[in-house]
């Protein structure tokens, strides 16, 4: 009986599981910043901080395994130097509200610049990197997902175990 095989889950679909599980925090984050509730404070200050970590770590395995492979494989890297700039915004404004002494209204305008940053290039990954680095020969995009996620659950462990 003849079945259809489906693509195996690559180190771009872990990136997109990424991707989609910190849109839903900030959607999280927005519906808080509606809400009356005396707890909202906190609750923003969790969810904001949960944010922070998610993208932390993602933009590490990034970083450290997923665009220097890239570097490797694509003739013009221009988008990398991109990803690697829209990062460094990402974490200019990560330290912000970490660093942020009230949950205030300048916090929220930062949780929401950063969500804005982050479906910038959440799209020009999804619609640019991840369909060149597809396409590439000679990355093993489904040994590399098996790195990613090992990586990453070290480095989840290593900020858990701070917060401990």
């Amino acid at each position: 009986m003849p079945t259809t095989k489906r693509a195996e889950p690559d180190a771009c679909s872990l990136l997109d599981a990424d991707h989609r599980n910190v849109k839903k925090l900030f959607k999280a984050y927005e519906d808080l910043t509606r809400s009356k509730a005396a707890s909202a404070s906190q609750q923003k200050r969790e969810l904001a901080n949960e944010i922070c970590a998610e993208l932390t770590v993602h933009a590490q395995i990034e970083e450290e395994i997923f665009y220097p492979a890239l570097r490797g494989a694509f003739k013009e890297t221009d988008l990398i130097d991109e990803a690697a700039v829209e990062h460094a915004s990402a974490k200019d404004l990560i330290a912000q509200i970490e660093a942020a002494a009230d949950v205030d209204d300048m916090f929220d305008a930062k949780v929401t610049v950063l969500g804005e940053y982050i479906d910038h290039h959440v799209k020009e990954e999804r619609n640019e990197i991840f369909v060149k680095a597809r396409a590439a020969r000679g990355l093993d995009l489904v040994t590399m997902r098996e790195t990613l996620a090992a990586r990453k659950e070290e480095l989840m462990g290593e900020l858990q175990g701070e917060t401990a």
